[in-house]
């Protein structure tokens, strides 16, 4: 089965866009991963589907599913809105619904709700303070976990270009306290309203950015004294700006783009 796809990113956290608003898509979790390979594939840290009613399916590329992604949200909503002309766009996520709004700058804002806080939100694998969990590894501080959607735990280091994430956040993403495994995000506070945040992603592994992992780490830095309710975050592939509303809602704007577009035989 030949199908047309789009590729679009989010400050460099890349989406590969079945719509599958027609016509249902045949995906296994094996399909998935083999489109996701970026030698013998397309290559993408999640593969969307956009379903009728405006439901997105969110693939991540080792074949296993997401309950949300910022970042991806943004971009279908920014195609959406070009389609449609809307300005303000609704999308239904396993995580629930999310509002993104087109911004004049071009930038795309998206509600992304409020944050779980306690162990059973995250979830975590028993009853634990969220703001410092009882977790030791590679001589990391203890981590505040939030879920914006996802399970998201943050790492608060004092230089974050030091660290090999890639050595050390397999082994945190599987830790036995998370038993839906955990996105990792590991942020050095620059400012009270700026931070540096390097995410080693659920299903992913590391990724040039995380929407929801910026959500957590403003949330979570914040949570602990560090920051105001507002902050840029800095990640490898451009700066997110973040802001946790009075009414509890954090709130993502940031850049899209498209990559290009193509179609592609369904690998079996």
């Amino acid at each position: 089965m030949r199908v047309p796809f789009l590729k679009m990113h989010g400050c460099g956290n890349d989406f590969v866009l079945f719509d599958a608003r027609a016509e249902r898509i045949p995906l296994t979790p094996a399909t998935v991963r083999a489109l996701a390979d970026r030698r013998r594939g397309i290559g993408f840290d999640q593969l969307i589907e956009l379903r009728q009613g405006r439901f997105m399916r969110i693939w991540n590329a080792d074949g296993t599913q997401s309950g949300a992604c910022g970042n991806a949200t943004r971009c279908v909503a920014a195609l959406l809105a070009a389609e449609t002309g809307e300005r303000l766009i609704c999308l239904t996520t396993a995580a629930g619904r999310l509002t993104a709004e087109m911004q004049p700058d071009g930038t795309v804002s998206v509600d992304m709700g409020s944050p779980g806080l306690a162990w059973q939100d995250i979830p975590l694998a028993r009853v634990a303070d969220t703001l410092r969990l009882p977790l030791v590894a590679a001589g990391l501080p203890q981590p505040a976990a939030a879920s914006m959607g996802n399970p998201h735990v943050t790492f608060f280091v004092d230089d974050v270009e030091a660290l090999d994430i890639a050595a050390i956040g397999p082994g945190l993403e599987h830790h036995k306290l998370f038993p839906q495994r955990a996105n990792i995000g590991f942020a050095q506070v620059l400012a009270p309203d700026r931070i540096r945040l390097r995410v080693w992603e659920r299903g992913a592994g590391l990724t040039l950015a995380c929407g929801s992992g910026a959500c957590a780490a403003l949330v979570n830095a914040f949570r602990r004294g560090l920051t105001g309710r507002h902050a840029q975050v800095v990640v490898d592939g451009g700066t997110l700006d973040i802001a946790w509303n009075q009414d509890g809602h954090v709130m993502m704007t940031g850049p899209v783009a498209t990559s290009f577009t193509g179609q592609v035989d369904l690998p079996p």
